[in-house]
């Protein structure tokens, strides 16, 4: 599949409000392998011109990069409403599940609207089912989420993200984002500023980063349900399940 709707990252390389010595370039270390790169998708929920989550899922995706990650920002610029005729063949919806199938794990930024997420966030995440084809795009993947506000700091859109990233059966980790008065934390060139809230989005990305690679070897076991195998009729094979070993040997 040709993917057309990838965002391209400007200046990948230079992230002027960081301070190089303190940033953990291998958070991970110790904790698993780090081969191959951990895979993360990140969406945005806004189309303005100058998109403020779109600007900080892009801070994010520096960040990532720099500690080994590889990234894909999504375009949602042209997705169809969930049950609009044929949407599930739109060749957005299409690629977006792509990706989703390709990530380990995601960051969702989306600008806080009438005390809620926006519409293009949440529409974005409609467009993602919980299994497709017997393949799971979100199950058992990372989650780290992050907002922007135009006035004074609040946590009513990540509570949000928190509760469907839930509903999306992903692990969500507990270091989050929000950036108040948003406006006032990017220069004239889309770069945010050093300050405390970039900070937190460090520490947000290194945290992802880590909770990425301690679940990667355990992926498949962690979304392996007892209500699914009845209905697929795969009863479990009591030599190699590990509970069914542990309470034979009581």
């Amino acid at each position: 599949m040709t993917f057309t709707r990838l965002r391209s990252l400007p200046d990948p390389d230079n992230l002027p409000a960081l301070d190089a010595a303190y940033l953990s370039a291998e958070p991970a270390r110790g904790l698993g392998s780090t081969d191959p790169a951990p895979r993360i998708l990140l969406l945005y929920g806004s189309l303005r011109e100058r998109s403020y989550s779109q600007l900080c899922v892009e801070e994010a995706a520096r960040l990532l990069q720099r500690m080994g990650c590889e990234t894909r920002i999504f375009d949602p610029s042209d997705l169809p409403l969930p049950g609009a005729p044929g949407d599930d063949d739109h060749p957005a919806v299409r690629e977006l599940r792509e990706h989703a199938f390709w990530s380990e794990g995601m960051v969702w930024c989306s600008p806080e609207r009438h005390g809620q997420v926006s519409g293009l966030m949440k529409l974005q995440i409609d467009h993602l089912p919980l299994s497709q084809g017997g393949m799971r795009p979100t199950q058992g993947r990372t989650l780290a989420v992050m907002q922007v506000s135009g006035g004074s700091q609040s946590f009513n859109a990540v509570n949000t993200l928190r509760l469907l990233g839930r509903w999306m059966r992903m692990i969500t980790i507990p270091n989050q984002s929000s950036v108040a008065k948003a406006f006032q934390e990017f220069d004239g060139a889309g770069r945010m500023k050093p300050s405390a809230y970039y900070e937190r989005i460090v520490d947000v990305m290194e945290e992802l980063v880590r909770f990425t690679i301690l679940v990667r070897p355990h992926a498949v076991q962690l979304v392996d349900r007892y209500s699914e195998r009845k209905a697929e009729g795969v009863p479990v094979d009591a030599a190699s399940d590990l509970s069914s070993i542990a309470i034979a040997a009581q």
